[in-house]
């Protein structure tokens, strides 16, 4: 992923958990990604949306382990659950059967595993739909206006 803010990567002023939710193609080019505003805990400054670009850069990384893992175990789970931590943020993801990675950057330390999961189910069924539109060409941006909105939704009402 090359570190040039895309067009498609802006700031909502949604009051969320969530800090960044990405979805990345099977060859790891970015399909998708919003940021939330989110000021950094110790600083209380804004966070730059090229932080974001760089942990779902690093993301790819622990994607490819925990599939691997979960493969070697047999399991058929999407939900790869938390890939790792950082400082300021808990990067979780999930693996579609399509090779299509679902990425979220939460800035709760205590975020609930049954809440991410279904927060991760509710942005697959969305992805199906966006990439159901005979208008969409298949791996390229996302660049509805429809899916923005449901993804808005999604993290918005997603409890803590």
């Amino acid at each position: 992923l090359p570190f040039v803010l895309p067009h498609f990567l802006s700031f909502r002023r949604a009051v969320t958990m969530f800090a960044c939710v990405a979805v990345v193609g099977p060859a790891n080019n970015p399909l998708f990604i919003q940021t939330y505003r989110s000021d950094n805990v110790i600083t209380g400054m804004q966070e730059d949306p090229i932080k974001f670009h760089y942990i779902l850069h690093c993301s790819l990384d622990a994607f490819e382990e925990k599939a691997s893992l979960k493969k070697a175990r047999g399991s058929n789970d999407s939900y790869l659950g938390l890939l790792y931590p950082t400082e300021d943020y808990k990067v979780y993801g999930y693996l579609t059967s399509t090779q299509v990675k679902l990425i979220l950057v939460t800035h709760t330390f205590n975020a609930k595993e049954a809440s991410v999961r279904q927060v991760f189910e509710s942005l697959h069924s969305a992805y199906i739909d966006a990439i159901s539109n005979p208008f969409y060409m298949p791996g390229k941006k996302i660049e509805s206006k429809a899916f923005e909105k449901k993804v808005d939704a999604i993290v918005s009402s997603a409890a803590v």
